[in-house]
């Protein structure tokens, strides 16, 4: 968000290598994380629809946290080597990010030297991170399915998967321009910039814009808090 205000707002165009380097390491760990993130409350959703009796004893907040601090250091862990495998590099090709951010895709390309160690390694965290992440939540909700399915009752079953909507929506949000932006800087050379540069602003700012607003819809005290306020 800082490389952004400055590139709109003063006109700060430039970033030092060291720079870029700390900003997609932070910018993938994050990304990462938030995948694990989605996986949890996936995972969350389908013990408490389950086994509804035996969720508080199954998700101690002692095993919570444990399984949140895991998945921290796995999104640290699996990028960790990235700034020192683009720091061996020397760079003499166009130096123009088509983002005002950094990715470890789009530097890359920028080096005058093989990058087919950055490539693979690059697309395997990826697909071990959040493909394998996305993989499983949908298998969660296969289980949740099948579950529900199996409710006599059509408004029990509707109330069930009524706690998903939230989380089904957080998912949509974060995967469908996350994917898309992989599969464009990897496969799609004759893409569009604009396409690119909009994917790319999508996955990294309407996520923890949208999650709130998506959040709290479902709640139906804050809804009516917002409704009050705006009819003021």
């Amino acid at each position: 968000m800082p490389t952004i205000l400055g590139v709109y707002l003063f006109k700060y165009r430039e970033i030092s290598l060291d720079a870029c380097f700390a900003q997609l390491f932070f910018i993938h760990a994050f990304q990462f994380t938030e995948s694990s993130i989605l996986l949890l409350m996936a995972f969350d959703r389908f013990v408490a629809i389950w086994d509804p009796l035996r969720y508080a004893s199954t998700l101690t907040l002692l095993r919570t946290a444990m399984m949140g601090l895991v998945f921290v250091l796995r999104g640290v862990a699996v990028v960790f080597p990235l700034p020192f495998l683009l720091k061996r590099f020397q760079y003499c090709r166009d130096n123009v990010l088509s983002h005002s951010y950094c990715l470890h895709q789009e530097v890359m390309k920028m080096a005058c030297l093989d990058i087919t160690v950055n490539n693979i390694y690059g697309l395997s965290v990826t697909l071990l991170t959040v493909g394998l992440d996305s993989l499983f939540i949908l298998f969660s909700y296969v289980m949740i399915l099948k579950t529900v399915l199996s409710i006599a009752s059509h408004t029990e079953c509707l109330r069930a998967l009524n706690t998903c909507v939230s989380h089904l929506c957080a998912v949509l949000l974060f995967y469908t321009p996350e994917i898309g932006l992989t599969v464009i800087h990897r496969f799609g050379k004759n893409s569009p910039p604009l396409l690119q540069i909009l994917l790319g602003y999508i996955s990294l700012l309407v996520p923890p814009l949208m999650n709130p607003i998506v959040y709290s819809v479902k709640s139906k005290h804050l809804r009516a808090r917002i409704i009050r306020a705006f009819m003021k």
